[in-house]
């Protein structure tokens, strides 16, 4: 069973990402930090249940021999919300069940984090990186259990994408109320949230 963890906004530069998302959500980032196997660093958003991060390579840090995930190296214009990624208590199965391509259960940690996660060959997820990203926690820590409490809350994920219904099948067994996959000549992902100075929404 799957079930959504967090979302990933995607920027050239983590401060341009950062600054893009405080001042659309009205609050500011913390937390975060590197991923030495990925050549990436990034900053943190509670959101009660999920939380947000943005995402950008690490200057300072050595290329990888392998593409970075989320497709960053390949990542161009202003900072956008590029990915969503899905927890699960048993990484193999889903990866077992979820499309060709989803990717290879990988070890990785962060600080005190522990996880598995599902790293794409090519770096870049099926459907246009529509399908989420699958990630398994080592233990209790999460980063939405430490992080401050804002108040902000995800209300709406819209997931347009020209194959929906083969998405939608492929996310069979994800039940979250604000998740909506519809049909749409192009991808595009779209969060919508509930904010201390009313709703608002990131692309």
């Amino acid at each position: 069973m799957l079930q959504l963890d967090h979302l990933a906004v995607s920027a050239a530069t983590l401060e341009e990402g950062a600054a893009w998302v405080e001042a659309t959500l009205g609050v500011p980032l913390t937390g975060g930090g590197k991923h030495p196997h990925m050549g990436t660093h990034n900053r943190l958003l509670g959101l009660g249940d999920l939380y947000l991060e943005v995402i950008a390579i690490d200057p300072e840090a050595a290329s990888p021999p392998h593409p970075r995930w989320f497709d960053l190296d390949h990542f161009q214009g202003p900072p956008r919300l590029t990915n969503w990624i899905c927890r699960t208590d048993d990484l193999d199965a889903a990866l077992a069940a979820a499309p060709e391509g989803t990717g290879t259960a990988t070890d990785l940690a962060r600080g005190d984090y522990r996880w598995r996660f599902a790293v794409p060959a090519l770096g870049k997820l099926p459907f246009d990186d529509c399908f989420p990203a699958l990630i398994q926690w080592q233990g209790d820590l999460h980063p939405a259990r430490t992080l401050r409490d804002h108040g902000i809350r995800l209300t709406r994920l819209d997931i347009t994408h020209p194959d929906a219904p083969a998405l939608q099948a492929a996310l069979e067994g994800l039940a979250d109320p604000r998740l909506h996959v519809r049909l749409g000549p192009y991808r595009s992902l779209r969060a919508t949230f509930d904010t201390p100075q009313g709703l608002r929404v990131l692309t």
